[in-house]
């Protein structure tokens, strides 16, 4: 299948590497570019842990000046792939979540008390789920630190344009609602609502699913938010 990739840089490449080796036909697009930013200080003092809900938080971190002590720290990861940067930055002590920000909180309640110091969730801008208020009702304090922002991109190739207005494009990969509120601007921005009909979009979440929905496209979503069970969502169709 031809399939739109359109995660950021550097994982739009390793995706469409993974689809090439399935046999698939990727089509590199990111729809998001990545702003690292300089001098921001981690606030580590006091902190019990730290909440990673992101690659490219790790990245951003892993030229930080402050690394050294922030990996001494035991660290809660959204999911495996994140984990796995993780591990290879240097922390030590990693716990795995469940693929999702949402799931996160239970995890973290189970595993770390309020009373042993605040959390520190290093990651962007803006966030897709409010992972702060949601701890901070069970008692804990969360220091936001932002080391990085997401822009969405303003237009698409003249290539992958042509492509959608011929149909040959068979699906889109998404993995954050904002690259999905991106991808769903630029469809009508271009006119292009009629022609990517027979799109198949494959969604990491239900509520990625939710921002393509003013475009009428089927949206699939797997049954765990992981990279690994939405490439195994788009064999299934192949």
């Amino acid at each position: 299948m031809r399939l739109l990739v359109t995660r950021p840089e550097p994982d739009a490449t390793r995706e469409a590497e993974t689809l090439t080796a399935l046999g698939h036909e990727p089509v590199r697009a990111p729809l998001l570019e990545i702003e690292f930013l300089q001098d921001v200080p981690l606030n580590l003092n006091g902190a019990q842990a730290i909440v990673i809900t992101s690659r490219n938080a790790l990245r951003a971190l892993g030229t930080h000046p402050e690394r050294d002590k922030a990996v001494e720290l035991p660290l809660f990861a959204v999911g495996e792939a994140t984990a796995w940067a993780a591990r290879q930055l240097g922390f030590t002590e990693v716990t795995i979540g469940p693929g999702t920000g949402a799931g996160l909180p239970p995890i973290i309640c189970t595993e770390v008390h309020p009373d042993h110091g605040p959390l520190l969730h290093i990651g962007a801008e803006k966030v897709a789920y409010d992972l702060k208020g949601t701890l901070e009702e069970d008692g804990f304090e969360l220091r936001r630190v932002v080391l990085y922002r997401s822009h969405p991109v303003e237009e698409l190739s003249e290539q992958i344009v042509e492509e959608l207005k011929r149909g040959d494009v068979d699906g889109v990969l998404l993995l954050s609602p904002r690259t999905a509120r991106a991808f769903a601007r630029l469809i009508q921005r271009y006119g292009l609502v009629t022609q990517v009909k027979g799109l198949v979009c494959y969604c990491l979440s239900k509520a990625i699913a939710e921002a393509v929905v003013p475009l009428g496209v089927e949206a699939r979503v797997p049954p765990y938010a992981r990279e690994e069970d939405l490439i195994a969502l788009v064999e299934s169709a192949a």
